[in-house]
C-alpha cells in the first residue's frame, strides 16, 4: 500500500500519516454532507419566502374582496337610513295621534347615541373601512331606538282603547236637560243656594239609564238626598254617578260596558219629581257632565 508522509515542523522530519484513507474518506463525507445541508437550507429558505409572498398576495386579494363587500353593504345601509328618516317621520305622526309628545331631535341623537371607544377603534381600519362599519352600526342603533319608540306607541294605543272605550262619552238616559244646570243654583226644595254636582235629565219613572263608559259598579244602595243610586269606576280617574232611581238592574263588583242598561229613572231621595240626576268626576273633582255628550253618538234609538 502505498505510503503518504508530511513534514512536520516541530521535529524537522517526515512523518509517515497513518490510517490515511479512512480519514481521507471521513472528511469527504463531513464536506459533502455539510455542502448538501447548506444547499438544502438555502432551497428550503428560499421557497419558504417565495411561499409566504404567494400568501401575502392571497390575503391581499380576499381583503380587498372583503373590502368592496362592506363598502357595498355600506351603500345598502345608506338607503336603509333613507327609510328609517321616512320611518322616524311616521313615528312622530303616529305619536301625536296617541297622545304622545314628539322625540326631538336631540332627544333621538341622544337615544342613537355611539361609542368613541368603537370609533377609535375603526379608525385603525381605514378610511372605506371606518365608513362603512360606522354607517352598519348607526344604522343597526336607529332600528334599535325606532323599535322602542313604536313599542312605546303600540301601549300607548292599548291604552287609549281602554280610555276611549271607558270614558263616559254619551247622554246616559232619554229625557230633557238643560246644560247650564251644572253649578251654583237655588236647591228647588231646601230653597238655599248650592252646588248641583250634576244635571238633571227629565223623564218619566221607569226611564231605562244606561252606563256612559266601560267601568266597574263600585255602589249600589241608597245614598242619602241622591236616593237610590249607583256608582261606576271608569278607570283613569273617571267615575259617574246615576242618581235618584227607581229600581237597580247591576250589583257591585259588576263590569259594565258602555250603554248597557243599569238602572231605571225614578223619584227616590230629595227629589222634585221624576228625573235621573247624573254626575261626572275626574279625580274626585265634579265636571259639567254636558261637555262629554256627544250628541252623534245614540243607545236609545
Amino acid at each position: 500500500m502505498k505510503k503518504f508522509y508530511y513534514f512536520s515542523e516541530k521535529s524537522l522530519n517526515f512523518l509517515e500519516i497513518k490510517h490515511f484513507k479512512g480519514k481521507a474518506i471521513a472528511l469527504f463525507t463531513i464536506s459533502v454532507l455539510g455542502v448538501s445541508l447548506l444547499f438544502i437550507t438555502t432551497f428550503l429558505l428560499i421557497s419558504n419566502l417565495s411561499n409566504n409572498s404567494k400568501d401575502l398576495q392571497t390575503l391581499r386579494k380576499e381583503n380587498q374582496i372583503l373590502k368592496d363587500k362592506v363598502v357595498s353593504l355600506s351603500e345598502n345601509y345608506e338607503s336603509l337610513q333613507n327609510e328609517l328618516n321616512s320611518i322616524s317621520e311616521l313615528s312622530d305622526q303616529l305619536r301625536l295621534a296617541t297622545n304622545l309628545s314628539p322625540i326631538s331631535p336631540e332627544e333621538r341623537q341622544l337615544g342613537i347615541g355611539g361609542s368613541v371607544m368603537i370609533d377609535q377603534l375603526y379608525s385603525e381600519l381605514g378610511t372605506d373601512i371606518t365608513d362603512a362599519l360606522s354607517t352598519t352600526e348607526k344604522v343597526i342603533r336607529r332600528f334599535e331606538f325606532e323599535k322602542v319608540q313604536y313599542k312605546e306607541i303600540v301601549n300607548k294605543l292599548k291604552i287609549n282603547t281602554d280610555l276611549f272605550e271607558s270614558i263616559p262619552a254619551i247622554v246616559p238616559t232619554t229625557g230633557s236637560y238643560s246644560r247650564d244646570s251644572f253649578g251654583m243654583r237655588l236647591h228647588p226644595i231646601l230653597h238655599v243656594y248650592k252646588m248641583h254636582n250634576g244635571i238633571d235629565i227629565i223623564n218619566d219613572v221607569g226611564t231605562t239609564v244606561n252606563a256612559s263608559g266601560k267601568g266597574k259598579v263600585v255602589f249600589v244602595g241608597t245614598r242619602g238626598g241622591y236616593g237610590l243610586a249607583v256608582e261606576i269606576d271608569h278607570g283613569f280617574g273617571y267615575k259617574t254617578v246615576y242618581a235618584h232611581l227607581s229600581s237597580t238592574l247591576v250589583k257591585e263588583g259588576q263590569i259594565v260596558k258602555r250603554g248597557q242598561m243599569i238602572a231605571k229613572s225614578g223619584n227616590s231621595g230629595l227629589s222634585s219629581g221624576p228625573h235621573l240626576h247624573y254626575e261626572v268626576l275626574h279625580n274626585g273633582e265634579n265636571l259639567n257632565p254636558s261637555d262629554f255628550f256627544f250628541d252623534e253618538y245614540s243607545y236609545f234609538e
